[in-house]
């Protein structure tokens, strides 16, 4: 192997390092489960506020809003706790 080849692959070791880390954190200590607690919530409320009158009177509903109404919340809520334990040098 060239040492060129070697340079190039420690060079992108490390970027690779921190989305892992990320992802592991995401999945582990029961964030994906307060996550979905929070998109429960916060999304049925946002559908109901959104959508309100189409879930009650049976109208016609926007199925992508509501599946992004759910999906965003779990989203950020995930971000803050991986960022929250980032900084804590979890």
């Amino acid at each position: 192997m060239s040492r060129d080849a070697s340079e190039v692959r420690a060079q992108s070791r490390p970027q690779s390092r921190p989305l892992s880390r990320a992802l592991r954190l995401a999945m582990s200590d029961g964030v994906p489960l307060r996550a979905l607690a929070v998109a429960l919530v916060v999304g049925t409320v946002l559908n109901l506020i959104n959508q309100g009158d189409a879930l009650l009177r049976g109208g016609d509903l926007h199925y992508g809003k509501l599946i992004l109404t759910y999906l965003v919340p779990y989203a950020v809520s995930t971000h803050g706790a991986v960022m929250a334990r980032l900084r804590l040098g979890a």
